[in-house]
């Protein structure tokens, strides 16, 4: 069952100290050094734990990030409750097409989710995969809202400088008191790398406590 794509950091980490701090502007990949003048669109990035939820076309299937993944108890409970196959069977025009939702599970006890939901968990979306293509936003918008789905809000839209900027200062989380943990950005067209991959990339806030600067 597809599991979701590992997200690079913008920047290279230096992996001989502490806490292995970014390198600015050491980019990680080329491509994202070729696109930083371009227009990204930029999500909240949510801290919690990446959870599947696989509709087969006629079972339900509630998945961490790998097959191996243990779901806390009270996150597996709500998905049940959340994803139920008569449900998922209505998010689609055509019930036995089957799809996979990628979301975030978040709250009471997973990572620092307490700010979310402080007395239980949820699930958010953040996108949805069928029959070998990754839906664009509005299309994630609409299934967010077939299935009564929360889903990560675009904080904005800008290059990868601009991003940088404001994840070096700071901003307000849309989804919680604390500031957020960072963004996920993903070009304003979305793309893809010689081998298929998507391209997209992150920044975590933290990460510009301790960044090492370079010329």
């Amino acid at each position: 069952m597809h599991q979701y794509h590992k997200i690079n950091t913008m920047f290279k980490r230096d992996m001989t100290k502490k806490e292995n701090p970014i390198i600015i502007p050491l980019w990680s990949e080329s491509v994202f050094e070729y696109l930083q003048n371009n227009i990204w669109t930029w999500t909240e990035k949510v801290d919690g734990t990446n959870i599947r939820i696989i509709w087969d076309g006629s079972s339900v299937f509630y998945k961490g990030k790998t097959e191996n993944a243990q779901l806390p108890t009270e996150l597996f409970q709500k998905l049940l409750q959340l994803f139920p196959p008569d449900k998922m069977k209505t998010i689609l025009e055509d019930p036995t097409k089957p799809f996979t939702m990628y979301g975030e599970g978040y709250g009471r006890k997973i990572q620092k989710g307490s700010g979310y939901i402080s007395d239980g968990v949820g699930f958010i979306l953040f996108d949805v995969f069928i029959e070998g293509w990754w839906l664009l936003r509005d299309a994630v918008e609409r299934i967010a809202e077939r299935s009564g789905t929360p889903i990560v809000p675009i904080i904005g839209e800008g290059t990868l400088h601009q991003a940088i900027e404001m994840c070096k200062t700071g901003f307000p989380s849309v989804l919680r008191k604390e500031p957020p943990e960072g963004l996920v950005l993903k070009p304003k067209v979305e793309l893809l790398q010689r081998n298929g991959s998507r391209i997209i990339t992150k920044l975590k806030l933290v990460d510009f406590r301790n960044a090492i600067y370079i010329n």
